[in-house]
């Protein structure tokens, strides 16, 4: 993150993320997510999954935020696996796109992560939260 040296007013997504994405596999156990949000301190995994579209696949993902992890637990849906707990839509953001429309998207989609992605490729490379948005406001 480097948004200090940035204007909140002119920071963009990339530099409020934080760099690297924490992932699960889709078969992952509810204990397996909440040991991986917990080792890391986090609080949202992606899971990561091969989709089959007739004879091609491609990588599918979603997000586990704490709060779909929280819906599981106190439902006591401990079988549960990490592809059915991904309730949180996943939203994403390119990383050249403006902080404020990153603030916006979340206000409008009512989510507190967005997946950052590589223009162009839509490969994840971050994840920016409430939290990183709220920092870069009270820093610049």
């Amino acid at each position: 993150m480097t948004t200090a040296a940035v204007p909140f007013a002119q920071a963009l997504a990339g530099d409020a993320m934080h760099e690297g994405i924490v992932t699960i596999d889709a078969d992952a156990t509810v204990s397996e997510v909440a040991a991986a949000m917990a080792s890391a301190r986090i609080h949202c995994v992606v899971v990561a999954g091969v989709v089959q579209h007739g004879a091609s696949e491609r990588l599918a993902w979603g997000v586990v935020s704490d709060l779909d992890l929280m819906a599981a637990l106190a439902a006591g849906d401990t079988g549960a696996r990490a592809a059915s707990l991904a309730a949180t839509a996943t939203v994403t953001v390119e990383t050249g796109e403006p902080l404020l429309e990153a603030a916006r998207v979340m206000a409008e989609e009512q989510v507190a992560h967005l997946v950052v992605v590589e223009p162009g490729t839509d490969r994840p490379v971050g994840v920016v939260s409430t939290l990183d948005v709220a920092r870069a406001a009270a820093e610049g």
